[in-house]
């Protein structure tokens, strides 16, 4: 299982691109391959890595369906460990053990 971390955002539309990022949140949410957790900066997907690079991709195509949209930009961060399973719920306990909050 691998955890992608996703950041999408059309250039030129104005200050404001809520609405974009929601239409590529959304596009995420609905596939059931994979877990979807957003954030204020990035989404976070947790599922194959197939199914990720796939929707990462999607989320990116989504973008230009609407005609003020001439310009993407998509930040992706990927953590891929192959030698036990990882999810994202394990991780952040990971980090509250180490801070001494559970």
């Amino acid at each position: 299982m691998a955890i992608l971390a996703i950041s999408v955002a059309p250039a030129g539309v104005g200050a404001s691109v809520s609405k974009y990022v929601a239409k590529a949140i959304q596009l995420a949410q609905e596939d059931k391959r994979v877990t979807v957790e957003p954030g204020p900066m990035f989404t976070s997907i947790e599922g194959d890595i197939e199914a990720c690079f796939d929707i990462a991709r999607r989320m990116h195509e989504c973008l230009f369906e609407d005609d003020d949209v001439k310009r993407v930009s998509t930040v992706i961060k990927i953590d891929d460990r192959r030698d036990k399973e990882i999810t994202m719920s394990g991780k952040m306990q990971a980090v509250r053990r180490q801070l001494g909050r559970e």
